[in-house]
């Protein structure tokens, strides 16, 4: 069986901050990190969407975590088609066609070369292409897949999509057997069920080294309301007792499954994954709380 390692979509959401999850003492940068990696051994980097990553940041993330310790980091807003304002761009290719492949290659070519470091070090897991969801399938679609594929070549790359179409049972061989020859991890994911957007809760296997299961809530305004409406979601324990076997038939197809959660209102992501923790053990790796 492989790895079972399970986190959260960030450690520094301004919701978990203020929910008083971290002690006393520890709630600057460096205090922050090191107090989530004694309590988990993986979290993913949601900021890295908004703006470009630097080196230094990566060098800091490796210093302050354990051997072991992995990042999940999601690509740059530009890399998988989403509004990316002129300011998030470096002030020197502000001026370029955010459409031009060139201003996309040279953004990867940064974007890489800044997460170099946290590779180096062993720390980094995947990197995450969380694509929107307009990108249906398609012709057009997954040529852009294959150009993906081609700038990140010989880096981990997860892909979650977000239209429903890829999905379907009449594409679900197809879009797996897609991701599979990208050697690309599909991400599975739990969310609510009775919207036009649902994406179902499958568990394909697409690499024999990775597989990545982000956990949502349930909100029913998933896609309509506020950051804090569409995330807002307590996980009950069936909730999660439901996942248990598809998480172990993960596990024992692939070398290491990344368990994730994204419902990040106050401190329900990280005490979802607490438990998520003690129902998964003995299985489930977690880290020592002691450090």
């Amino acid at each position: 069986m492989g790895d079972i390692l399970i986190g959260t979509c960030s450690w520094t959401d301004k919701a978990l901050v203020g929910s008083g999850w971290y002690p006393p003492g520890r709630r600057d940068a460096e205090g922050r990190l090191r107090h989530y990696a004694e309590r988990f051994p993986v979290v993913e980097v949601d900021a890295t969407y908004y703006a470009l990553p630097s080196a230094r940041n990566s060098i800091l993330w490796a210093e302050r975590t354990p051997d072991g310790f992995r990042f999940d980091v999601k690509a740059f807003s530009l890399l998988t088609g989403h509004p990316t304002r002129t300011a998030a761009l470096p002030a020197d290719l502000r001026d370029r066609d955010t459409a031009d492949p060139g201003l996309l290659d040279e953004i990867w070519h940064r974007f890489s070369e800044a997460l170099r470091p946290l590779r180096e070090a062993g720390r980094l897991g995947t990197l995450l292409f969380q694509f929107p969801p307009w990108f249906a399938p398609g012709p057009r679609a997954e040529a852009v897949l294959h150009r993906t594929r081609r700038r990140a070549d010989g880096w981990p790359v997860a892909v979650e999509f977000r239209h429903p179409d890829w999905w379907r049972e009449a594409r679900r061989a197809r879009t797996t057997a897609l991701l599979t020859d990208l050697d690309a991890a599909a991400v599975a994911v739990d969310m609510a069920q009775d919207l036009p957007t649902s994406i179902p809760p499958l568990t394909p296997v697409t690499s024999g080294d990775l597989a990545v299961v982000r956990f949502h809530g349930r909100s029913p305004a998933w896609g309509s309301g506020s950051k804090e409406d569409r995330f807002r979601h307590t996980y009950r324990d069936d909730e999660l007792a439901e996942w248990r076997p598809r998480l172990l038939s993960l596990a024992d197809r692939v070398t290491q499954l990344h368990v994730l959660f994204n419902n990040c209102c106050a401190d329900a992501a990280v005490r979802a994954a607490e438990a998520m923790c003690d129902r998964m053990r003995p299985a489930a790796h977690r880290q020592d709380a002691t450090g």
